[in-house]
């Protein structure tokens, strides 16, 4: 008898981003899905489109990918989000959201309510709560969740979308926290963290997170130098997988991916760390989000 595949669903925003050479979809939410669903686990979009060319190109580009887009809404009366990226001159993109989009009107439907109840674990961020008819829905639906679910915050601050309020509440409805490092400090800062920066390295800012939104696991990203990983009682570290980087869209929302798998298998903090850094290390070796699977890594990052 085959065991049934752990519901796993990328909450919140789905959007195109428009580069100057051209667009490409992108969302955490959906780049958290893609790589949920290559590693064997069913992968789950939940957001909204717009009833446009780029909400239906959208549908298209997750179908072809392999994802169920049963979950994603479609929004008769706001338009498709995107996002405009410029990239600076030292190759840092800068991003312009559209405000008023499909994603900002998220609605708890009957449909949502049912996956919400049967979900294993739940990705969400800051971006999509920036409007208030998605944050009580992103709220109702983690609400909803049963007691073994992982709720998981992946932060992704992006101005001006985030505040103290939001980050709180989220850390409620949170059983793992995920930024990076860059985050780190100014995360801290906004919740009030008590720790002066002598006391403040990340293991111990970690645990304070830990006892004070009782969080089962904090994990601290630092791109190429790969990540910390931090419970209330242990810690790991993991100094990254060396790769030629071909760019790093969605290598976090990967990392992601590939924790939450072997956390819902109850794997050790080594498995994990190593598991998520090799997932994220690939996609950044890889152009775009969504690259397509490569057999040979997907086994190493299950067998982990």
């Amino acid at each position: 008898m085959t065991t049934p595949r752990p519901i796993v669903v990328g909450l919140g925003e789905l959007l195109w981003d428009l580069f100057p050479s051209g667009k490409q979809l992108g969302g955490a939410p959906a780049n958290f899905a893609y790589i949920t669903a290559l590693l064997g686990d069913s992968g789950i979009v939940a957001s909204r489109v717009g009833d446009d060319r780029l909400g239906q190109e959208a549908l298209w580009h997750l179908k072809s990918c392999g994802l169920d887009v049963n979950r994603v809404q479609r929004d008769l009366s706001h338009p498709t989000g995107t996002v405009k990226v410029e990239v600076d001159s030292k190759g840092q993109p800068e991003y312009q959201f559209t405000e008023d989009v499909a994603w900002d009107f998220l609605e708890f439907s009957e449909d949502w309510i049912s996956l919400a109840l049967s979900a294993h674990a739940v990705c969400f961020g800051t971006l999509a709560q920036r409007n208030s008819v998605s944050r009580s829905t992103i709220r109702a639906f983690l609400s909803a969740l049963p007691s073994f679910a992982i709720g998981i915050f992946d932060v992704n601050l992006r101005q001006p979308f985030f505040g103290p309020e939001v980050l709180r509440d989220s850390l409620r409805h949170a059983k793992v926290l995920k930024l990076n490092h860059e985050e780190f400090p100014r995360f801290l800062d906004l919740l009030q963290c008590p720790l002066r920066d002598s006391q403040r390295s990340d293991v111990s800012a970690a645990r304070w997170l830990c006892r004070e939104f009782s969080l089962r696991l904090v994990c601290i990203t630092r791109g190429p130098s790969g990540s910390a990983l931090v419970t209330a009682e242990s810690h790991h570290e993991h100094p990254g997988f060396s790769v030629k980087v071909a760019d790093t869209v969605g290598a976090g929302d990967a990392f992601t991916a590939a924790l939450v798998h072997h956390a819902l298998r109850g794997s050790s903090l080594a498995m994990l760390n190593t598991a998520a850094n090799r997932m994220g290390a690939w996609v950044a070796s890889q152009e775009g989000a969504m690259p397509p699977a490569d057999p040979e890594i997907l086994a190493e990052v299950r067998a982990s």
